[in-house]
């Protein structure tokens, strides 16, 4: 069985034609030599015994290389050292780092992030185009921010109903405010000043603590003008108008959730309406005609059933435009005066047609 592999060629190296037919020789240019594996002659364990059949190396000691012209190892597997050539090394290109553009944010990268929405003074109308199509977490907040608003809204009008409640059915309160005319216009004054204040100065409105103490003095001077005025008309008429007031603003409020069509669109025509129907009161204070105060006061429900629509929807988000999370206080302060007017226009139709 025993048979010496030395006779055939080697399966690969110079020894082997096919080899060097199919590669040729081996080049003298090579870093590293190719490893061969025929297999390295293993000495007798014990001198006068016969070689066992040819073992490779023990794993982990290398086995000398079988190719000429390179130093092999002694029978202690020293390896010689390797030829040592220097790798070519070309230069580098040197053009700057140019950073990819990330899929899902078109524009220019350094834009800053403050510039939008999240800025330090978020504007009070936005474009929202997108928000029909944006995710949980916009929606959640816009939930949150409606919840807030009629939260507001409900305390507002719970205080201007219990004081045209105690303004109507208490005599003595009635009695004391034909007394004294004068607190109707300084209650006036500081509902005036407490509106523009909180209309016009966007950075006070959105102060936590300051916002609230304006929009509960405007309440209070509010209630307490609404009050007087409803105590020039009988019970029977407040509660009418009441009712009424009630049911118009519950279905223009379900009308804007359902409905397609964009009010606040219409925003700029409305402030036009708004300026046609001041010059019109101003010329009711100096006609004095109870037809002519009909139609001043229906238009002016009619016009503030619209503004109504308009803020719903500017509540809700779900139109071209819609308001800032951030400005409930605005959003609360539009619906109550929008709901305040209405019922003052109703007030002023059937205490008219009541005479």
């Amino acid at each position: 069985m025993s048979q010496d592999k030395n006779s055939y060629p080697g399966v690969m190296g110079e020894n082997n034609p096919l080899h060097n037919n199919v590669y040729g020789p081996p080049q003298p240019g090579f870093g590293i030599a190719p490893p061969n594996y025929t297999p390295a002659p293993v000495q007798a364990p014990y001198p006068g015994q016969p070689t066992p059949y040819d073992q490779p190396a023990p794993y982990g000691q290398p086995a000398p290389y079988g190719q000429p012209g390179f130093p092999q190892g002694g029978p202690g597997f020293g390896q010689g050292p390797y030829p040592q050539m220097p790798y070519p090394q070309g230069p580098y290109p040197t053009v700057p780092y140019q950073q990819p553009a990330q899929p899902g944010f078109p524009g220019d990268p350094n834009t800053s992030v403050g510039d939008g929405y999240h800025g330090d003074v978020p504007p009070s109308y936005y474009d929202n185009e997108e928000f029909t199509n944006s995710g949980f977490e916009d929606k959640s907040i816009r939930q949150a921010f409606i919840r807030k608003v009629f939260l507001v809204l409900t305390v507002q009008l719970m205080v201007t109903f219990s004081f045209v409640a105690v303004f109507t059915f208490v005599d003595d309160a009635k009695l004391f405010v034909r007394r004294n005319p004068w607190t109707y216009y300084v209650s006036y004054a500081i509902f005036f000043v407490s509106l523009i204040t909180l209309s016009c100065c966007g950075e006070f409105r959105r102060k936590h603590p300051w916002n609230l103490m304006a929009l509960s003095i405007l309440t209070l001077s509010l209630s307490y003008m609404v009050g007087m005025i409803a105590s020039f008309y009988d019970t029977e008429t407040v509660i009418m108008a009441v009712g009424i007031t009630a049911v118009v603003c519950f279905t223009v409020v379900l009308f804007s959730l359902q409905s397609k069509y964009d009010f606040t669109s219409c925003r700029g025509v409305l402030f036009v309406c708004l300026i046609v129907l001041l010059l019109f009161s101003i010329l009711c204070i100096f006609i004095r005609h109870r037809i002519l105060h009909i139609v001043y006061a229906s238009l002016g429900a009619l016009l503030f059933t619209c503004f109504l629509a308009v803020d719903t929807q500017l509540l809700l988000g779900n139109k071209k435009l819609a308001l800032s999370p951030e400005e409930y206080i605005f959003a609360a302060l539009n619906l109550y005066t929008d709901i305040i007017n209405i019922f003052l226009y109703i007030l002023a139709i059937v205490g008219r047609s009541r005479e």
